[in-house]
């Protein structure tokens, strides 16, 4: 299967030839979401970069129509959790040092841009600290770098450590474990609004096939003129009202990333024995699942209900397999582990707003594998040792 639409547009969802590079670093501890490095005789480290992406240049021509300039502290909040809840896989659920990366064209973006990114970075690290967790923001760089970005683009880079004890390693799921997904959409406990659950992935086939041809024509800094013909071939407007009551499309797109840290760290205090692996599925949505996987077969049969967000973006044709390929189409967290705890689980995500449910389960198989029964047929893929 090939993300046709993807693809032709300059993003790959799996990065294979990025996979393949990287393989080459040494000191990789196996089957562990986030590279950890021995720091002592008893804690590993990890050093961990993400961003968010290109939403950036969503926000930026929402920015230019809407004139709400605190849609930028969204993007910073973006940026973050696409970091911290990457380490949370692996089992750090505290003191995180962030440090921020932008590069802008100045001549676009000006400093009260910069200023909003720091403020949402600020908020984020008082939202977490409300929840027990630690947030160190260490300061970063702002590159004027406008031969080379169109707009901007913001990326952090989070260190954090754990003892190696605690390490949360997928190469414990086994079979009989269940997988419990829990929700990317709604309005959870910590969120002010409802978030549509798009995250920070595939949003450069989000905005194209939702948004109209009229922004690219106001707005032709937005994107690559290379990719024209698969630019902005959506129907609506980023001012229309969205399938949610009060939300318009725009908003509805740049919904700020669910963070699941509160969520995971009160888990983690009661089950982190219990808990045998936990994914995070951005690049690559639902089938970025076999990248971790030991030799077994996951079968997601039970998925929670597609969100608005994602039944918009099919509107413009794009096939189902690389919808679940680009998007998390619901979940973006899983959870493995013994079906007797899973409703456990289940009931401290409720209970803070989060729905989640046993989506799937494992059996025995020859090599790491991965089968989706999704309501536009089954899709199977496999990773050979």
């Amino acid at each position: 299967m090939k993300n046709s639409k993807y693809n032709a547009r300059g993003v790959s969802s799996d990065k294979e030839e990025v996979e393949k590079a990287v393989s080459k670093l040494s000191e990789e501890t196996p089957l562990t979401f986030c590279r950890l490095i021995s720091f002592d005789d008893n804690n590993y480290l990890s050093l961990h970069a993400d961003g968010a992406g290109t939403k950036t240049s969503l926000a930026y021509v929402y920015w230019k129509i809407s004139h709400d300039i605190s849609i930028w502290q969204g993007i910073a909040m973006d940026a973050l959790v696409m970091n911290t809840d990457d380490l949370m896989c692996v089992g750090i659920t505290d003191r995180f040092y962030i440090s921020s990366t932008i590069g802008r064209n100045k001549q676009l973006i000006p400093g009260e841009i910069i200023e909003q990114i720091i403020e949402g970075n600020i908020r984020f690290k008082q939202l977490m600290r409300k929840y027990g967790i630690e947030v160190i923001l260490t300061g970063g760089e702002t590159a004027d770098v406008g031969d080379l970005v169109r707009t901007i683009i913001v990326d952090a880079n989070a260190l954090g450590f754990i003892p190696k004890k605690d390490v949360i390693s997928t190469a414990r799921i086994r079979p009989g474990d269940v997988v419990v997904g829990f929700a990317s959409y709604g309005q959870c406990e910590w969120e002010d609004t409802y978030n549509s659950g798009i995250g920070s992935n595939g949003l450069t086939s989000a905005r194209h096939d939702v948004l109209n041809k009229k922004v690219g024509e106001l707005f032709p800094e937005s994107y690559d003129p290379a990719i024209e013909a698969f630019a902005y071939t959506g129907k609506y407007l980023l001012t229309d009202p969205s399938p949610i009551k009060g939300i318009t499309i725009g908003q509805l797109l740049l919904s700020p990333t669910r963070t699941y840290l509160p969520l995971v760290k009160t888990i983690l205090k009661h089950y982190r024995s219990e808990i045998h692996g936990m994914i995070h599925c951005t690049g690559g949505g639902q089938f970025k699942t076999l990248k971790y996987l030991p030799n077994l077969l996951v079968i997601k049969d039970n998925l929670l209900p597609i969100p608005p967000i994602f039944k918009l973006i099919m509107e413009s044709g794009t096939e189902p397999e690389e919808m679940y390929a680009t998007f998390n189409m619901g979940h973006r967290l899983e959870m493995y582990c013994p079906e007797t705890i899973a409703h456990e689980l289940i009931k401290m995500a409720q209970d803070v707003g989060i729905e989640a449910q046993i989506i799937g389960y494992c059996q025995e198989y020859s090599h790491p594998a991965l089968l989706l029964k999704t309501p536009f047929g089954e899709f199977f893929k496999e990773k050979k040792i």
